[in-house]
């Protein structure tokens, strides 16, 4: 990819400095915090947070901004997993699952692309009715996860009987190289296609989160909006569009997890985390600004 240039090196230098800090910090705090097994844990967490950060990060490229990334990943995992324990194969599930959050997606870009509607307004009403929709779908219920298929990307292989790793990292990472093609190599940049594009993400980040916790619940996955625009927005992207990074998008994700699971070993409230990530957020895009202002 040839030399970085010194415009672009802090798009990845300066969230990488951060996950270094709060490791540091909170394996100061507790020793445990640096075990193989806990770290290997906290790269777990950051799965589906990186995986609907990836989806966020195409759509944010293009100026825009996805508030309803998480909802649409809950709806699908409440789907897949119904459809599955109804009798449909799981393979055929998962598709159905990704193709509605695609469907979703399509719908958003045509309202923002088509209508040119504020993609914040957009996103913010279909977080409520996607939301709306997936709590009428359940009825209160949950839908336990027992097909293997669906809890492929959760299984756990060992790397010299320690480390921990998954299937979800490789898919993952694949997902990454994936993305940062679309977005470097690629000439396609419609607004509908990549909401389109990242709703295929976030039906992935649907089969991870189904691989995670094999439980569907229209609860699940609160703050993932949150998490995931942070997580963009560590990596060095301006949330009113231009450049940005994958590797600092998925650095974000682990700055993001670390922060979380640190705290709530340290047994800070949820409630005080999620604060705690706001804050995260509003002094990444303040930095961002802060850089922009001072390249004019």
């Amino acid at each position: 990819m040839g030399r970085l240039s010194s415009a672009r090196i802090p798009l990845l230098v300066y969230p990488t400095a951060v996950l270094v800090m709060l490791v540091l910090a909170f394996g100061l705090a507790s020793r445990s915090f640096l075990d193989v097994d806990n770290l290997s844990h906290v790269v777990a967490q950051a799965l589906v947070v990186g995986t609907l950060a990836l989806g966020q990060l195409l759509v944010v490229r293009a100026g825009g901004i996805d508030l309803a990334n998480a909802a649409v990943a809950v709806f699908a995992t409440l789907l897949v997993a119904n459809l599955a324990l109804t009798g449909t194969p799981a393979v055929l599930a998962l598709v159905i699952g990704v193709l509605a959050a695609a469907g979703i997606g399509a719908v958003t870009g045509g309202l923002v692309a088509g209508l040119r509607l504020p993609p914040f307004l957009v996103t913010f009403a279909l977080l409520v009715i996607v939301t709306a929709v997936s709590r009428s779908y359940a009825r209160g219920r949950t839908f336990a996860v027992t097909d293997d298929v669906l809890g492929f990307l959760g299984t756990t292989k060992y790397l010299f009987g320690r480390i921990e790793l998954t299937y979800g990292m490789g898919a993952l990472l694949v997902l990454a190289l994936a993305v940062w093609f679309v977005l470097a190599r690629t000439r396609w940049r419609s607004v509908p296609g990549l909401y389109v594009a990242a709703g295929v993400v976030y039906g992935i980040a649907a089969w991870q989160a189904l691989g995670r916790v094999p439980i569907a619940g229209p609860d699940a996955l609160p703050l993932g909006n949150l998490d995931s625009i942070t997580a963009v927005a560590l990596g060095g992207i301006s949330l009113f569009g231009g450049r940005g990074s994958v590797a600092g998008t998925l650095v974000g994700a682990l700055v993001v997890a670390v922060l979380r699971t640190g705290l709530g070993q340290a047994g800070v409230d949820t409630l005080y985390q999620d604060v705690t990530v706001a804050v995260l957020l509003l002094a990444a895009v303040a930095v961002n600004r802060f850089g922009q202002w001072r390249h004019r």
